[in-house]
């Protein structure tokens, strides 16, 4: 099994990294929703570097933009507050145009994993007004959901094109596309990593709306790894339909031997906590009951005040579910 931890200021330091890796971290996811392969070179190179003190050839994940939509730069965060109107594009808080030229009145917004969420009450091709339904402190660059609504959206940016072109050199062993929707995201993937000489890098097909869940069959053959990715998913249906479904998707990527990973709040309350709740313990257990080949850390490891206690917690609860069922076998 392996088990993942995004890079942040919060691991970026050797001994922080080093002691993962010796915890049993076999690899590094590297979100590039916020920036460029080339301005975290320093990144990658520091865990290669801890990882290659313990002996071992760390696994680099990257993790691209893809058909996903997110909120634009800009500076500090923004509070919305219950029942306020909030603009949305020009002179607003900054969304793709894209989303501005197929919104329309009534439609919910969910930002950043569902965290906040408002609904458009009025709209036009370059801004659009919502009332804020549920309020937080949004920061640049957080995801944005349109439950039940398909916002058509190209599979690659501009910046994943640039970020493939160079993957290679940076020692990348798989990209990670999120919102999967088609074999041809897939397809249109593969492509450009075949045009700069990325033959060898795994792909991992990103499942974060009801559209990837149903398309899931036809397209599985062309990922190498299938992604639980809990967060937007959780977005997608009601969150106590999200276990039912994760389960699904994991019984049928086991019927066809294909290895998947499951992602998202693993270890959430260790971002400001040393321990675990017994919850999240449990939760990982059964993802390693079910079959899971990878499980991943992201806030827990890139900003929590933690990221080596919760690596070590990740590795320990699966390897004690991989132990007991090993001995259940025999």
């Amino acid at each position: 099994m392996d088990f993942y931890g995004t890079l942040g200021p919060a691991c970026c330091l050797h001994p922080v990294l080093l002691r993962m890796y010796e915890v049993g971290m076999t690899g590094v996811r590297l979100n590039l929703s916020h920036g460029m392969l080339k301005d975290r070179a320093n990144w990658l190179y520091v865990a290669a570097s801890a990882a290659k003190s313990v002996g071992i050839e760390t696994k680099i994940l990257i993790d691209l933009q893809g058909p996903e939509l997110r909120v634009g730069d800009f500076g500090g965060e923004r509070k919305l507050k219950k029942d306020a109107d909030v603009i949305f594009g020009q002179r607003g808080i900054p969304v793709p145009s894209i989303l501005l030229a197929q919104v329309k009145k009534g439609m919910r917004l969910l930002l950043d994993d569902g965290k906040m969420e408002a609904e458009v009450l009025e709209c036009s091709g370059n801004q659009m007004i919502a009332k804020v339904l549920r309020g937080g402190a949004l920061k640049p660059r957080k995801s944005i959901a349109v439950p039940g609504e398909t916002i058509e959206t190209p599979t690659l940016t501009a910046q994943d094109m640039e970020n493939l072109k160079i993957a290679r050199r940076y020692g990348v062993t798989g990209v990670m596309l999120p919102f999967v929707r088609s074999s041809e995201d897939l397809r249109c993937l593969r492509r450009v990593l075949e045009e700069n000489q990325g033959e060898g890098i795994r792909i991992f097909a990103k499942i974060e709306n009801m559209q990837g869940v149903e398309s899931l069959a036809a397209f599985m053959p062309l990922a190498d790894e299938i992604v639980i990715a809990r967060g937007d998913l959780g977005n997608a249906v009601p969150l106590w339909e999200l276990p039912a479904l994760q389960k699904h998707i994991g019984e049928q990527c086991r019927r066809a031997g294909k290895p998947f990973m499951v992602v998202t709040q693993m270890l959430d309350s260790m971002e400001h906590r040393p321990v675990p709740t017994r919850a999240e313990v449990s939760d990982i257990y059964n993802a390693a009951l079910e079959g899971a080949s990878s499980l991943m850390l992201t806030g827990e490891t890139a900003v929590g005040e933690y990221p080596a206690e919760a690596m070590f917690y990740l590795v320990q609860t699966a390897k004690k579910c991989l132990e007991k069922s090993s001995v259940g076998k025999n």
